[in-house]
């Protein structure tokens, strides 16, 4: 990190598996960074920021606390924003009202405090899904991009926050990047069903087995290519209030485990999958990040999966 950088980046929800990654690769541009999170300095950081984990400051707090967004704001001169932070599916569907409260109102409230510190803030990216989008009967019985619903409360909060993104556009004029990622995987992901592509590559690594807990065709974004999505949104946000998608690799489990046999056909060995059918998402007519940075690249998911296990062989984590 350089500490005399004029630019400091704002990652909410900096603790988590892709909060970390961005971080990561806002340390690599020598931007100054302040993460705000609900949560305590996780050891991830440790493993993913090396020595500069320590010299991140993280402040401990909720999005609903406008009074500590101003000061964050103001004493970190804060002129980049990388929004993040969420409850996901599980929570909502389970406590919608507390979903709206953090996912929307948390949101609305940082939106505002980009608006009110509209003269040094230059950019803001933040996390859309591929859950805006219904399952795949949806997807086939419109091929408007707007004609069809979320199937989940997570899937609403997300589509109700484009909306909010082009208001504060419209009407204020803050400029704003939405991305959605489909299932990103890498090292360090641990948590939620989908994180099983990324746990079965560990265990494979290690000689362990594993279970991948469900089926189906779905999208994988890298998480380095997410990571680089949402700076880069931030970095050159541009006018207006554009929502894109990335263009991962669509799979099928069973060709997930094919491509950590490559690399480790010992280690799978010891994989299963099976469960639910996991729906894809996928847009009916994607507008993907390329259109807005044309040199944009993917990673291939061969390629990610190898990136993952050599992640854990190198940190003798096998």
């Amino acid at each position: 990190m350089n500490p005399d950088s004029q630019e400091c980046a704002l990652v909410t929800g900096g603790c988590g598996f892709i909060g970390t990654w961005v971080i990561r690769e806002l340390l690599s541009r020598r931007l100054r960074v302040v993460a705000l999170d609900t949560g305590g300095r996780p050891a991830r950081w440790e493993r993913l920021l090396g020595a500069d984990a320590a010299k991140v400051p993280l402040v401990s707090g909720s999005l609903l606390d406008r009074h500590l967004l101003a000061r964050l704001f103001s004493q970190y001169s804060v002129t980049r924003v990388i929004h993040l932070a969420a409850l996901l599916t599980p929570a909502c569907q389970g406590d919608p009202f507390e979903g709206c409260r953090v996912n929307l109102l948390g949101s609305v409230a940082l939106w505002e405090q980009a608006r009110a510190s509209a003269a040094q803030v230059k950019g803001f990216s933040y996390a859309s899904s591929v859950a805006v989008f219904g399952d795949e009967p949806d997807n086939l019985a419109s091929k408007a991009a707007e004609g069809h619903a979320p199937i989940t409360f997570y899937g609403a909060f997300k589509r109700a926050m484009e909306l909010i993104a082009d208001q504060y556009w419209r009407h204020f004029q803050v400029a704003s990047l939405g991305i959605r990622p489909q299932v990103a995987y890498g090292p360090e992901r641990d948590t939620g069903l989908t994180a099983g592509t990324s746990l079965a590559a560990r265990a494979a690594a290690r000689g362990e087995d594993f279970h991948i807990g469900y089926t189906g065709r779905v999208g994988y974004d890298y998480v380095e290519d997410v990571a680089r999505a949402f700076v880069q949104g931030s970095m050159e946000t541009p006018r207006g209030a554009d929502v894109v998608d990335l263009a991962g690799e669509t799979a099928s489990v069973d060709e997930v485990v094919a491509a950590i046999a490559d690399y480790a056909p010992r280690g799978a060995a010891g994989l299963s999958f099976g469960g639910a059918l996991i729906p894809a998402h996928a847009h009916p007519a994607p507008r993907f990040i390329s259109t807005i940075y044309p040199d944009w690249s993917t990673t291939r998911l061969r390629d990610g999966i190898r990136r993952t296990m050599e992640f854990y062989r190198e940190r003798g984590q096998v």
